[in-house]
């Protein structure tokens, strides 16, 4: 063992705390604060009610049991929020907390009307506006505990080539950072002194543990994606063993991101995450596949109720037909034909040749931008689901001729059909359309994240951010 080791004294790491730490106290200080406005709003309420007051015997008679579970509908409302990038900027926060709101003021007055006014106003009103003032104080003390040097690693990137740089381009994107990066380790002397996007190149590697005592690293990462020199490989196993932390590069990666970095990924990435880190359990495609027929159920309810209107809509605007069918690549590159309202003229494509939806795309009619900024479009696709050909969630439908391209120019893109394409996806709320290859890269990463890491829990999450996007008139 390299005799430096031992004089290793890093910085302590008993504050460190992981995005899904983070993610989990977000969400039990929400519910807390939430608790405590559910507790006013019943105060005001109670004090407002010249016959009860609040008293047990007011709880008992006047408040139903359903407006215990405001707390609940609360957190749903604050779904976008969980997002640890996104909790960390307090614009984000504002908007998001006023959006919650102002969602949660309209579904009060939608249901409201439908039950002829029974529920009450002032316990409804004293509850959106506690719990979005408490969230906001609560929130605000969150931002300011966690980016404290405190709560902050220092991390020590070891290889300055293309996927540390990729790393430190995706790093300086990120406000507020999510760590300290002191700088780079590379054993080419020609990096020695120079900047990789503003960082130093500190030494070579024989000095990292020195650099790392005299920086207080914290965190080593590995951002080496040919053949280590034994030395060096040595060198970080020192590091490790005196209490500093050693991640590969597409781990932190997918940490910041919640993507991964497909342009800098190792030939066998595939297997590992794959077949030893993805597979899913019996439980889990049981689960998938109820809340698929229920979920597909809903759906096409919708679709039902809403077709007269938006058939009446696309009819007047542009003719027929109404909907239209389009082949598309399934689970394993199985084909199907997948089903949505119409929202692009009848000669979009009359020259036989695939385009890729652009930005303020001139094929688009006047209805169809409506329709797509609602999602309403999609609603047909229920009909995919209830067959089994499509899930509520996973990647994009695709078709085969875009996926024949893109599988020649982006590495591991064949590898989304490993599941059943989704209505919604972690790659569909994270991210905009693309219309271009780099931009499809960008959405492949979240679909392979989504893949490796996916989940009943996560299914729904996806699920309720959809939602957000759907009141937001996201679509695009």
């Amino acid at each position: 063992m390299n005799s430096n080791s031992s004089k290793i004294t890093p910085r302590s790491t008993r504050w460190r705390v992981r995005p899904s730490e983070k993610r989990l106290i977000l969400i039990i200080g929400d519910m807390a604060m939430a608790a405590i406005a559910l507790f006013v709003a019943l105060y005001v309420w109670g004090q407002r009610d010249l016959w009860f007051k609040f008293s047990l015997g007011f709880l008992q008679e006047r408040v139903e049991f359903w407006f215990y579970l405001l707390p609940l509908g609360w957190l749903v409302l604050l779904v976008e929020l969980y997002d640890v990038h996104r909790a960390h900027n307090w614009r984000k926060i504002v908007r998001g907390i006023a959006f919650a709101a102002l969602i949660g003021l309209v579904i009060y007055a939608f249901v409201y009307v439908l039950v002829k006014g029974s529920l009450n106003r002032i316990g409804i009103g004293a509850f959106l506006v506690a719990a979005s003032v408490l969230t906001l104080l609560w929130r605000l003390a969150y931002i300011r505990i966690f980016t404290a040097p405190a709560f902050m690693r220092r991390v020590l990137v070891v290889g300055a080539g293309k996927a540390g740089q990729r790393l430190a381009e995706a790093y300086k994107n990120l406000r507020p950072p999510p760590f300290s990066l002191v700088g780079f380790i590379d054993d080419d002397p020609r990096k020695l002194g120079e900047q990789v996007e503003g960082y130093p190149v500190l030494s070579q590697s024989d000095l990292l543990l020195e650099i790392a005592e005299k920086e207080r690293v914290t965190d080593i990462v590995v951002a080496i994606t040919g053949e280590m020199q034994g030395s060096t490989f040595q060198t970080i196993l020192d590091a490790q063993e005196s209490g500093i932390e050693v991640t590969p590069m597409p781990t932190l990666y997918e940490e910041m991101m919640g993507r991964v970095p497909v342009h800098h990924l190792e030939s066998d990435w595939l297997i590992r995450s794959f077949v030893d880190e993805a597979r899913v359990g019996g439980f889990y495609e049981a689960g998938k596949r109820l809340l698929d027929i229920l979920g597909g159920l809903a759906g096409m309810g919708i679709c039902v109720l809403l077709y007269p209107l938006v058939a009446i809509l696309i009819l007047l605007d542009s003719g027929s037909p109404v909907i239209y069918k389009q082949i598309r690549s399934g689970k394993g590159g199985k084909p199907y034909d997948i089903y949505k309202f119409r929202t692009m003229r009848q000669d979009a494509e009359k020259d036989g040749k695939v385009q890729l939806t652009q930005e303020k795309d001139r094929r688009i009619t006047s209805v169809g931008n409506l329709l797509r900024k609602a999602h309403i479009d999609e609603l047909p696709q229920f009909l995919n689901v209830l067959r089994g050909e499509m899930s509520l969630v996973g990647p994009r439908a695709e078709r085969p001729e875009w996926i024949t391209e893109f599988q020649k120019q982006i590495p591991f893109y064949r590898a989304r059909s490993l599941v059943k394409p989704g209505v919604t996806g972690l790659a569909q709320v994270s991210y905009s359309y693309y219309a271009t290859v780099e931009e499809m890269a960008t959405k492949l990463e979240y679909d392979l994240y989504y893949i490796k890491h996916r989940n009943l829990l996560m299914d729904i999450f996806i699920l309720l951010r959809t939602v957000g996007q759907v009141f937001g008139f996201r679509g695009r």
